[in-house]
């Protein structure tokens, strides 16, 4: 039996508690961290963690609850350190996203990792659905030939008050606004599927929250080979439409789910009706799809449990949280700087550098309020969710 603590105990934290309550018989929740020690009492006694002992010192916790694994659920900024010293006494760490705000401490995460033959994996619940299960699978398949275009739309509606709780809304404790906090699902589902682009260029506003510092809105073209792919990150999109749209060579597949596949014409027009053929092939392939034991949180923290049993690499780990991480780095950099960045970025480029985002970010808006809580719980995904094939 694994023995689980959570550190931090924010609403996140309860979506990490009911995922490893789907397997009662691999582990237990035996401790919870927050540096607000009745916050951690209140919180175990309100997620039902009778069992579990409520800490205030994290070094505490780790040195005498014989933790196997932790999940972080901290603010953004907290993650390297928390890791780092998780990972040192010999835990093994599901950090959530996004892994850390610069990729300096990404590194830093990865290489204490490293030093102590721990695990580090990094949450991207969104690899485990259905939906973009199938989808991914549909690409690696071939069926529609290479990529073209692809449109990304992490779509998301938050209010003022969203920005009123005390760590977000800032680039030095959030670490940045929807581009990292909200977009980062899809940006890393985009690299799932299409790998690292070799460029990008963005911009950057804030269109709709006069008490943040960040960015609400950022568009970023992201260059490939021979495609292009266009990510809206957002939370000022009501209905919260999310989509992920792919142009390929033979045949248009997306989530929400559809396939068109078109033909030419002698005259290079699309001749009426397309390729029926090819389409009823990609939505055959679409429903070989295996439906996943476990979704979302679950799935990811079945994998890790897994993972932490076997000795084995976790299915995200370090270095598939850090690709996200840098993929948002660049946008950041293009949208601040007004240019175009190559990738991979180096550790010379100063947005590598813990520090610089902060040092450099515009402040679109004085952040006007600073509340400890805020009433009522988060809901994990999009109120839309995508449909499966």
């Amino acid at each position: 039996m694994l023995r689980i603590g959570i550190i931090g105990a924010g609403n996140i934290a309860g979506a990490h508690v009911e995922a490893y309550r789907r397997f009662p018989e691999e582990c237990e929740i035996v401790a919870l961290f927050d540096v607000v020690g009745e916050k951690a009492a209140r919180r175990r006694d309100e997620l039902g963690l009778a069992q579990a002992v409520a800490y205030d010192d994290l070094d505490r916790m780790l040195a005498e609850a014989g933790l196997d694994l932790v999940s972080i659920a901290s603010p953004p900024s907290s993650h390297a350190d928390l890791a780092i010293r998780a990972l040192s006494a010999g835990v093994d760490v599901l950090v959530e996203k996004p892994m850390a705000p610069s990729l300096q401490e990404c590194d830093a995460m990865i290489a204490a990792a490293e030093a102590n033959g721990r695990i580090l994996s990094v949450v991207a619940q969104n690899r485990f659905r259905d939906d973009m299960a199938t989808l991914k699978e549909v690409l690696d398949s071939g069926l529609a030939g290479p990529v073209s275009h692809v449109q990304v739309s992490s779509a998301w509606w938050r209010g003022l008050p969203y920005y009123d709780l005390w760590w977000r809304g800032t680039w030095e404790s959030e670490g940045g606004g929807c581009t990292l906090n909200h977009a980062i699902h899809h940006l890393d589902l985009t690299l799932w599927m299409l790998g690292s682009p070799k460029a990008v260029t963005a911009v950057l506003t804030n269109a709709a929250h006069e008490n943040a510092e960040v960015e609400d809105l950022s568009v970023a073209i992201l260059q490939y080979d021979r495609a292009l792919a266009e990510i809206t990150s957002s939370v000022v999109h009501h209905g919260e439409e999310q989509a992920i749209v792919v142009q390929a060579r033979d045949a248009r597949v997306s989530q929400p789910w559809k396939v068109t596949a078109s033909t030419s014409s002698p005259n290079g027009f699309p001749e009426p009706g397309g390729d029926p053929e090819l389409e009823a092939r990609i939505e055959a392939q679409a429903e070989a799809h295996v439906a996943l034991a476990h979704q979302g949180h679950a799935g990811q923290i079945g994998d890790v449990l897994a993972a932490v049993r076997d000795r084995r690499a976790p299915a995200i780990d370090g270095r598939a949280g850090r690709a996200a991480v840098e993929l948002v780095t660049a946008i950041y950099e293009s949208g601040i700087e007004g240019r175009t960045v190559a990738l991979p970025l180096t550790p010379s480029d100063p947005y590598y550098r813990s520090g610089t985002l902060v040092s450099r970010a515009p402040r679109f808006y004085a952040k006007t309020a600073s509340a400890g809580e805020l009433p009522g719980e988060i809901i994990v995904g999009g109120s839309a969710e995508p449909r499966t094939a």
